[in-house]
């Protein structure tokens, strides 16, 4: 496939430097957010303690989080597409995806 002039000055070069190329595992997630922005917290929870603890945090703008929630749902198809149906985790004592109206933060477990 051929790219025309226009593609090719659209294309971003990604780097990534070896220590965030080995990636951090996070089991629990929490979005807040504000009028300018959305702040996921990604986060370690170990079974037994009763405490979590931030590993990583992302701010993004409101039209970042959106296109960054169409490609994980993208991404999210085409996954289950290949492999199946990804069932979703029931942990008892743990916190599990909550969605409230009147609330602004969700964590995702």
């Amino acid at each position: 496939m051929k790219m025309n002039e226009n593609e090719k000055s659209k294309r971003i070069e990604i780097n990534i430097n070896e220590k965030t190329a080995q990636g951090i595992y996070a089991n629990l997630q929490i979005v807040t957010h504000s009028p300018g922005e959305f702040i996921l917290d990604f986060c370690q929870v170990l079974p037994g303690l009763p405490k979590a603890n931030v590993v990583s945090r992302m701010i993004l703008s409101p039209q970042h989080a959106k296109a960054l929630m169409k490609t994980l749902a993208a991404n999210i198809s085409r996954y289950e597409q290949n492999f199946g149906e990804i069932k979703e985790l029931q942990h008892t004592g743990q916190p599990q995806l909550q969605f409230q109206a009147d609330k602004k933060e969700d964590v995702v477990n």
